[in-house]
């Protein structure tokens, strides 16, 4: 028989006290009932050099991981939206996920009154993630954002332009159910434009540490969704071990994971509030 690690038999030892807490106090309903409520809305300014001068001020809202199913049926997208549109953002981005496996294709419909109402003026994109690939298959998942206004990214550099100034913004398909074409991002990313990339698993880094990425948005691990108090997530996603919330890195590659808005396999959320991120760019640095 394999002998446990003492790192894995703590950590063992930790999730079972912590899921024990939940299950047997009042923390149960507080993690089931009024945490996965509680939306953060996080605003942070990110700073470089490379912005050009017309993007100065620019603002981006992200928005991951909506898990539409029982515990987020679509009627709570009402008010993200409203939170969303009062920011006025440029741009507005969606970081994979929108169902959950025991999620119903009604809510797919009943969702599209919604996400619709998102308005920016540089427009709206989206990327898949593992769970769009999920129980009814991408293309419900496409034809759903399609139908909303979103252009849906998979595998693809383009430009953004503004007042004859432009960024670049690359996308990747998802890492555990598609192939993603890590060779296209290092191939056609060029050092000399600002870079916004969108993959929805954040360890998609590790493999691109030389490109200079100047943002990287990713959703996923919902930070982990239940965290024990002074050591953190119990256990973390596939392609979500490293980077698992918030910011990370530095101008050679930023990375920032959302927590996201949903649950999935759980309903429970424990010091891993949802999140709304609204990232503000600057040129002065």
């Amino acid at each position: 028989m394999k002998q446990l690690s003492r790192r894995q038999f703590l950590k063992g030892a930790a999730g079972a006290s912590i899921l024990g807490f939940l299950a047997t106090t009042c923390g149960y309903g507080y993690a089931r009932y009024i945490e996965p409520r509680m939306i953060d809305t996080v605003s942070m300014t990110i700073r470089d050099a490379q912005l050009p001068a017309s993007f100065d001020q620019f603002k981006i809202a992200q928005f991951s991981d909506v898990h539409l199913s029982d515990t987020f049926p679509s009627k709570e997208l009402e008010s993200v939206v409203q939170q969303i549109n009062a920011e006025s953002p440029d741009l507005i981005v969606f970081t994979g996920d929108l169902v959950d496996f025991q999620a119903s294709i009604e809510e797919h419909e009943k969702a599209k009154a919604y996400l619709t109402k998102l308005h920016a003026p540089f427009g709206k994109l989206a990327i898949c993630g593992n769970h769009d690939y999920g129980p009814f298959g991408i293309d419900l998942y496409e034809k759903t954002m399609e139908d909303c206004g979103f252009t849906i990214c998979k595998n693809d550099v383009f430009p953004l332009e503004k007042e004859g100034a432009h960024i670049q913004i690359a996308t990747m398909d998802d890492l555990m159910m598609s192939v993603p074409d890590y060779d296209l991002i290092k191939r056609e990313v060029s050092s000399d434009l600002f870079t916004l990339l969108l993959v929805h698993e954040p360890d998609a880094a590790l493999e691109l540490d030389t490109i200079p990425i100047n943002l990287q948005l990713s959703g996923h691990t919902h930070g982990g969704q239940v965290q024990l108090p002074f050591y953190g997530p119990i256990l973390t996603a596939p392609f979500g071990h490293t980077y698992v919330e918030g910011l990370y890195g530095s101008y050679q590659h930023r990375i920032y994971v959302n927590r996201g808005l949903g649950t999935t396999r759980l309903p429970l959320r424990f010091l891993a509030k949802p999140e709304l991120t609204f990232f503000t760019l600057s040129s002065r640095i």
